[in-house]
């Protein structure tokens, strides 16, 4: 089956999360525009029978695979050095790996997962290739997100919640984290031609949270029915990620392809810098 259209032939995309649910569901969409899309994944023989099916789905053999364990700042970096050892210029950036834990765990460098994942390799990967997306200008970053955000406080007193741990504060931190960072790098990416934005895709039936107890974990359950498909979650990352609709927007929140408003938290500049530099010095690089 040949791709549905090629409005995207010549793109270079990076999705990160793409071997499940929206991420794998953006990839395939973009794929299906024609652009050469690379698919970030953590498990490479799970990457390569991903890129067998969306080949298969769309006609496009334009795939390619960056594997990096997001949860390892060494590991990010290394997937991140091997793309840009292929990929000189980057034209769509999408955060969408993320997680969802209902005890704390933390990852091989002393973090809490939920905020390594959801937040800092978001944070650390864009920051690795912005070089790449600047040469591939105009280009667009775009990351998801959630509503949870609205509940969320940076806790700066304990940042890894190692003295009051709870997986919804843990969540909501992570996902303050995404809007903050949103905002502050389109501050600094004025002029660039380099977009960003962040979206929430709505409640939608995927693996994040499968087999988690507790009461996130019976949401899930009791919602599934309900919820929308990853396709329809997917819809607003793509759009953001290639509509030409969506050229030049910078430094908003999207639902439903529609432009929201988010916390008043989300919008402090002062709070958005300090998260920033915390954020470089975990990760070892110059704020």
């Amino acid at each position: 089956m040949p791709p549905s259209n090629e409005a995207m032939k010549g793109r270079i995309c990076l999705v990160t999360g793409a071997t499940s649910g929206i991420g794998k569901a953006t990839a395939t969409a973009l794929a299906a525009q024609g652009a050469t899309v690379v698919l970030g994944c953590r498990n490479r023989e799970k990457g390569e029978a991903v890129k067998q099916e969306i080949s298969r789905a769309t006609g496009n053999s334009s795939l390619d695979l960056m594997v990096a364990d997001l949860a390892s700042i060494a590991s990010t970096k290394k997937g991140a050095a091997d793309f840009l050892a292929r990929y000189p210029k980057l034209h769509v950036l999408v955060n969408q790996a993320g997680l969802y834990l209902n005890e704390r765990t933390p990852t091989p460098d002393g973090l809490e997962t939920m905020f390594a994942v959801n937040h800092l390799a978001y944070f650390l990967l864009t920051n690795l290739l912005l070089d790449a997306l600047k040469a591939g200008a105009p280009a667009r970053i775009v990351n998801g997100s959630g509503g949870a955000e609205a509940m969320g406080k940076i806790h700066f007193e304990d940042l890894q919640l190692e003295k009051k741990w709870k997986p919804m504060a843990a969540l909501a931190q992570s996902k303050l984290g995404n809007f903050l960072f949103t905002y502050e790098l389109a501050r600094r990416l004025e002029g660039t031609g380099v977009t960003v934005n962040v979206m929430h895709p709505g409640g939608v039936k995927t693996e994040l949270g499968k087999g988690q107890g507790g009461f996130f974990g019976f949401l899930m359950r009791m919602m599934g029915p309900f919820m929308l498909t990853p396709e329809q979650g997917a819809d607003t990352l793509v759009w953001l990620a290639s509509s030409p609709e969506a050229e030049g927007i910078t430094g908003r929140y999207f639902i439903k392809r529609k432009e929201a408003k988010s916390s008043a938290r989300s919008q402090d500049k002062e709070l958005a810098a300090r998260l920033w530099k915390v954020s470089a010095e975990l990760c070892g690089l110059k704020g």
